[in-house]
């Protein structure tokens, strides 16, 4: 990697692979369980604790004309406590970073907080504390603080040949709900609640502690999309990944919207991303009540993530040219 080269040239995942290779060059520690590099880090402090950060900016990640400050608070609260889940943990506190202008009117920032204690409580935790700076744009960091409870902590890297793949909920309704409000001149009020779970979405973040209870061999939350998350699984594992698109759970409602806006729904579910549900790979006798299976791990054919979708591999020359959402591109809003 060159070093003056632009983000946006590289990539988000290649500059995240040299800061983990960086943070970890010094070797182990031992009261770090998981560090840097998959969903959250794992610290073994006299009972393991796992730790996560999102963060979410105005204009890239959500829009003041498209949601109100609650839901903002609310959204960024349940996407850096999906990565907690995903290592089977249960979000216990919250520290979080608020950004914004200075003629950024006070009821604005009192109800992002509002909207951050709310989903806070919503899950069993608190707010333990956080920080406001001055800056250009408003800017929500949340990092959440999270407990096993006496489970090990179930890593992205650990699928294996053999394994089922399965979701904790379906997938495509925060994409829908964005194309939604993306296209001019679509009544929204007929769609409001695949708008609704864009603004903030609704994962039942309970189901990260059953999968790990269950035994489940790699798990990661569904940010930004499940293509995009089967990469990553790959990638971590050194195996193939093999889904079925019919399998892949959706809301019923979902067909006729993308009829209505000349839409793939099929696209939605597989890259759309934000729902932040959970994907786990399980012996296929594991699989907890509630979960929905959709595909395999297999022996993988190459060193590169291998993905495929209906016996398609993605990004081959006759394969599926699918693609995730990509932080150094477009803003989603």
């Amino acid at each position: 990697m060159d070093r003056s080269d632009s983000v946006g040239e590289i990539g988000e995942r290649a500059v995240i692979a040299a800061l983990t290779a960086a943070a970890t060059a010094a070797g182990p520690v031992d009261d770090i369980v998981i560090g840097s590099g998959d969903d959250a880090a794992v610290l073994d402090i006299g009972g393991s604790a796992v730790i996560s950060t999102d963060t979410v900016v105005e204009g890239r990640h959500f829009r003041f004309d498209w949601s109100t400050p609650q839901q903002i608070g609310a959204r960024a609260v349940v996407q850096s406590s999906a990565d907690v889940a995903a290592m089977g943990g249960r979000t216990t506190g919250l520290v979080v970073s608020i950004a914004c202008p200075a003629a950024t009117r006070v009821g604005v920032i009192l109800d992002l907080n509002d909207g951050v204690v709310g989903a806070a409580h919503a899950l069993g935790a608190r707010v333990l504390g956080g920080d406001l700076v001055a800056a250009e744009q408003v800017v929500v960091s949340v990092t959440a603080v999270g407990a096993l409870e006496g489970r090990r902590p179930v890593s992205l890297g650990g699928a294996r040949p053999g394994d089922v793949l399965a979701v904790s909920g379906p997938l495509g309704a925060s994409a829908a709900g964005l194309a939604v409000l993306s296209t001019p001149g679509v009544d929204d009020a007929q769609w409001t609640e695949v708008v609704a779970l864009h603004r903030v979405p609704m994962p039942d973040l309970s189901q990260g502690p059953v999968a790990a209870a269950a035994g489940a061999h790699a798990m990661t939350d569904i940010s930004d999309g499940l293509v995009e998350e089967l990469i990553t699984m790959s990638r971590a594992a050194q195996v193939a990944m093999a889904v079925e698109v019919a399998a892949v759970p959706r809301r019923p409602d979902l067909a006729r919207l993308a009829t209505e806006l000349g839409a793939e729904v099929d696209e939605w579910v597989l890259t759309g991303g934000e729902d932040h549900h959970l994907l786990a790979a399980f012996d296929a006798a594991s699989v907890p009540d509630g979960w929905t299976v959709i595909g395999s791990v297999r022996e993988a054919t190459s060193t590169t993530p291998e993905v495929w979708v209906d016996g398609r591999r993605v990004g081959a020359p006759d394969g599926p040219d699918l693609h995730g959402w990509q932080s150094f591109a477009e803003p989603r809003g």
